[in-house]
């Protein structure tokens, strides 16, 4: 789904008050955690730093969607995306995904050390 946000906070508006907003909202505080900048790019939400745009955050009809480069470069063995469906580039997030027992938080972390370090997990 696109919203027509020009900030953050207009976007958090925009959403449902469902489960895709909640499981955004605990997402994006994750992400805020790393101090990068939050923005709008492509009608979603996106963190970057001083190197470029390193994270993306909608919420979809079924899923809330973020959107990483890579995520076998990330992580090639699987481990820290085991319980969270996802394609190439996208992790997906359904309703039946409960995020507090996955490893996205080591995930993002491990993604983020691999941007400082410049090392490419992009697609």
């Amino acid at each position: 789904m696109q919203y027509e946000a020009s900030n953050p906070s207009e976007y958090m508006s925009l959403l449902e008050d469902d489960w895709r907003k909640d499981k955004l909202t605990e997402l994006r505080k994750m992400l805020l955690e790393l101090s990068l900048e939050e923005g709008i790019k492509y009608k979603m939400l996106s963190y970057a730093d001083e190197k470029g745009i390193m994270f993306q955050l909608n919420a979809q009809k079924n899923y809330v969607a973020l959107y990483v480069g890579n995520a076998s470069k990330v992580d090639p063995t699987g481990e820290l995306l085991a319980g969270i469906d996802h394609g190439k580039g996208c992790l997906r997030f359904k309703k039946s995904t409960n995020i507090s027992e996955t490893q996205i938080d080591s995930f993002i972390n491990k993604a983020l050390d691999m941007w400082r370090k410049e090392e490419d997990f992009g697609c």
